[in-house]
């Protein structure tokens, strides 16, 4: 199941994570997050343990994504080290997520 991230628990769950992290920045009324969410959540199934993966609501946390200059939901970030290196926007097929976390894992 993807994790939830919030602003307060960001620098620690994903700017200090061990491993590369996909954050889904969405809201509840915003139609093509939820086509993409179920995506994420098979994703954070298949990549368990090697890519972190979860949601930030947009909504309920508004610091990282003004710092990320989120302006449009769906955004994925993929991040690796402690910096954004991918980014996607829009509800996009799981093939192009796929090869974003591959890319990563490289």
């Amino acid at each position: 199941m993807a994790l939830e991230f919030t602003d307060s628990n960001f620098e620690e769950e994903v700017l200090k994570s061990e491993t590369p992290v996909l954050v889904d920045f969405w809201a509840e009324w915003c139609g093509p997050c939820r086509m993409i969410g179920p995506i994420v959540e098979e994703l954070s199934t298949e990549y368990d343990g090697k890519i972190k993966i979860g949601k930030m609501n947009v909504d309920h946390n508004p610091g990282v994504p003004m710092k990320y200059g989120i302006r449009s939901i769906p955004t994925l970030l993929v991040f690796k080290g402690g910096e954004a290196v991918d980014k996607v926007v829009g509800a996009v097929p799981k093939t192009s997520l796929v090869s974003k976390l591959e890319a990563q894992l490289a």
